[in-house]
């Protein structure tokens, strides 16, 4: 897609607190947009068992990102699940909980947890950087496409599923094509 390299890895982009939703229609400027399976933690207060777990599809223009990564990433929406499960109640199994997104209803990223920093990775981050506050929402980096899927699509469906449990997350939006700008 030639986005530019990170200066350094892992990397970690600020949003604005308004992006991270819980919706079922992303606005988009144009077709190049696409979302992306992740996890996302949501911190209620200040232990671990405060630790909220959640499926996250990041919400990205593409045409943007080819200029900063930063900027596509205050452009779209990161679209929460409206469920979670209590980081601490999962945590002895996070390598096994499973990752799945569709564009269009086809299945373009499988993969697992494990394929991915661990949230205690990022609760040390946070924490180092005084961000470990009620209200922070930290979203996870993604799993490997699948080779030649078309990320270009109308509608997202992300799924984390704990294989233990039986138990499924969800988020599941549709992009809204904005009217054209005038001037």
């Amino acid at each position: 897609l030639g986005v530019p390299a990170p200066t350094v890895t892992p990397a970690l982009y600020p949003i604005s607190p308004y992006l991270a939703q819980q919706t079922d229609a992303v606005a988009v400027q144009h077709g190049r947009t696409s979302g992306e399976a992740e996890w996302a933690l949501v911190i209620l207060g200040d232990t671990i068992d405060d630790v909220l777990l959640t499926v996250a599809c990041d919400h990205t223009d593409r045409n943007l990102e080819v200029h900063s990564v930063a900027w596509s990433k205050n452009a779209a929406p990161d679209v929460l699940g409206t469920g979670a499960w209590r980081l601490s109640e999962v945590a002895d199994r996070l390598d096994e909980i499973t990752l799945t997104a569709w564009a269009d209803g086809v299945a373009i990223q499988t993969g697992t947890l494990g394929d991915l920093l661990a949230p205690h990775y990022w609760l040390d981050v946070l924490a180092g950087r005084g961000l470990f506050t009620r209200g922070t929402v930290l979203i996870s980096g993604t799993i490997s496409m699948h080779p030649g899927v078309n990320q270009f699509a109308d509608t997202w469906k992300v799924e984390m599923a704990d294989p233990a449990t039986g138990n499924t997350l969800t988020c599941e939006y549709k992009t809204n094509l904005m009217p054209a700008p005038i001037g």
